[in-house]
């Protein structure tokens, strides 16, 4: 029991928290984006706070970080208004402007963006608990994200830039903007996967409303500003509060054309669901995964861990690339165990300012219950908790817990966690693992351990189909950007990567005209007099 308490003491007292980790004050924002202006709220506000606990001499205390607006329909019809008037039926200045002046643009709200950089750091990882180091790696990635998504634009406007002719008819094809979109991110990467859907929607000249996730709201506060001064009024709106009361009252108006969202398949049908004209909205998401690992006898066993480690618990397996269960051979199962376990005991746990930390508190105030749920159903149901501590609760703070052995009967083999609960299978035969696969409802991605190239050759094809990544001897993830992230079945709709993320907030559009000496003189005087931003020949360098 002492060494437990030990293990679990990872909460500081007032002294003990740097003084350039926490605010100066509470921030208590009142400000909303619509239509250009920040307007002032003086309603009904929802308080944050941390998943950092305060140690005092009668227990624990919650560290308050401030609050933020919670608006309601009136207040979202206002921001559906202001993108109606800024995208005017496609004849608006963002939907017709060229693309050169729209790059222009999005450069300054960059450079305004980064200049927030140490205070968005800070909010990022005292509203989610995510580590400073991964927090600075969060902002620096989504910027990089930006710069990318420019010049990939670029390159796709290029493409863009001639008239082609086929079968005597002349025709320049680009992509246009879909119309009004609604952004929703999630609450794990509130910053990098929510710009992932913001930036792309924006640069091909659509209007958004956006709503910030559940946790993670705050970070947005200091970007303000650089939304309001680098973008036409309208062209993005910022809203706050439930979705019940805010998106889905949107969505009943049948006036949302694109629904991008990161979060819950539940939630996602509903507010899909909702919207009258089903066949005119287009929907762009990353839903739940639960990616498995398959550990065949032949793996690299160090290898093998250190990656499910990795990809297990990084960020508390917060993240929907996160490995969820892991399939072991038989043969092998009980070194791996062995060897993950102790892996796992040697990792930092604690507050996320300090150095190499890895484990921290949990941003969700129920999740710590139902972590507990699921190993209490597993362990009625035959697996045991293998690591000392497992599953220890302290507030906030769960300690990992690994499960052996898991099978089709508990819901940990099922559901997916989302928190540091790693279930681990044995397996006899390859097939196991594979039907897992077929009968999920997920299907993002999996990895696969091993040194025979023709074991794996032949597990490639079949699972290429099952989902849309196949990682060799690594981790899931998302990255690099340029790659494509998407997924199967219930797992997500549309695909996201720096060139896929502008094809799916766009839509293939040309002009087109007979061979003829009329329309010859017409295109003619078009493209020389630079009368059309669409019909041109200009090219960027």
């Amino acid at each position: 029991m002492i060494e437990i308490e030990k293990r679990m003491d990872v909460f500081p007292t007032e002294e003990q928290i740097p003084a350039n980790m926490v605010l100066a004050a509470p921030l208590e924002q009142k400000e909303y984006l619509i239509n250009g202006e920040l307007k002032m709220w003086t309603g009904t506000v929802q308080e944050v706070f941390s998943p950092v606990r305060i140690k005092g001499t009668n227990g624990y205390s919650k560290m308050r970080l401030g609050s933020f607006p919670i608006v309601g329909e009136k207040e979202s019809f206002e921001a559906l208004e202001a993108a109606q008037k800024a995208y005017d039926l496609g004849r608006g200045i963002w939907p017709t402007m060229p693309v050169k002046k729209r790059i222009e643009h999005m450069l300054r709200f960059t450079k305004m963006m980064k200049e927030q950089r140490s205070e968005v750091v800070k909010l990022l990882m005292l509203e989610i608990g995510k580590s400073y180091k991964d927090s600075e790696k969060e902002f620096d990635r989504t910027v990089e994200y930006i710069i990318d998504t420019i010049d990939a634009l670029k390159n796709l406007d290029r493409d863009s830039s001639r008239i082609q002719m086929k079968s005597d008819i002349y025709a320049q094809i680009r992509r246009g903007p879909l119309g009004i979109t609604v952004c929703m991110g999630p609450y794990n990467y509130p910053l990098n996967e929510t710009f992932a859907l913001l930036i792309p929607a924006l640069i091909m000249g659509n209007v958004v409303i956006f709503k910030p996730a559940k946790h993670g709201v705050l970070l947005i506060h200091p970007l303000l500003n650089a939304f309001k001064e680098c973008f036409p009024k309208g062209v993005i709106n910022i809203i706050y509060g439930h979705g019940k009361d805010t998106i889905a009252k949107l969505m009943e108006s049948g006036k949302i054309d694109v629904f991008s969202f990161i979060g819950s398949s539940k939630i996602a049908n509903i507010l899909k669901k909702s919207h009258p004209r089903p066949n005119r909205l287009r929907s762009v998401m990353g839903l739940e995964a639960k990616n498995p690992a398959i550990v065949l006898p032949d793996a690299d066993l160090d290898l093998a861990v250190n990656e499910c480690i990795l990809g297990s618990l990084s960020f508390n397996g917060q993240r929907c690339t996160a490995l969820k269960i892991i399939f072991v051979h038989e043969q092998i199962a009980d070194e791996f165990n062995k060897r993950y376990v102790k892996k796992l005991e040697s990792l930092k746990m604690g507050m996320p300012w300090e150095d190499g930390v890895m484990i921290t508190p949990l941003p969700e105030l129920d999740k710590p219950q139902y972590m507990k749920e699921l190993i209490e159903d597993a362990t009625k149901k035959g697996a045991s908790v293998i690591n000392k501590n497992g599953g220890a609760i302290n507030e906030s703070f769960v300690y990992p817990a690994v499960l052996y052995p898991v099978n089709t009967e508990m819901r940990i083999y099922h559901e997916e966690q989302f928190g540091p609960v790693v279930p681990i299978c044995s397996f006899k035969s390859i097939a196991e693992p594979i039907q897992y696969m077929v009968d999920s409802n997920f299907g993002q991605q999996v990895s696969i351990f091993g040194t025979d190239s023709a074991q794996l050759a032949g597990l490639i094809d079949p699972l290429v189909n099952q989902v849309c990544r196949v990682n060799i001897n690594c981790q899931c993830q998302r990255g690099p950007d340029m790659f494509p992230f998407n997924g199967r079945k219930d797992s997500a709709e549309g695909t996201l990567s720096v060139t896929d993320a502008l094809r799916v907030f766009s839509i293939r559009t040309m002009v087109a005209g007979k061979d003829m000496d009329l329309n010859k003189k017409i295109l003619t005087e078009i493209i020389e007099g630079r009368r059309s931003n669409f019909l041109s020949t200009d090219y960027i360098l």
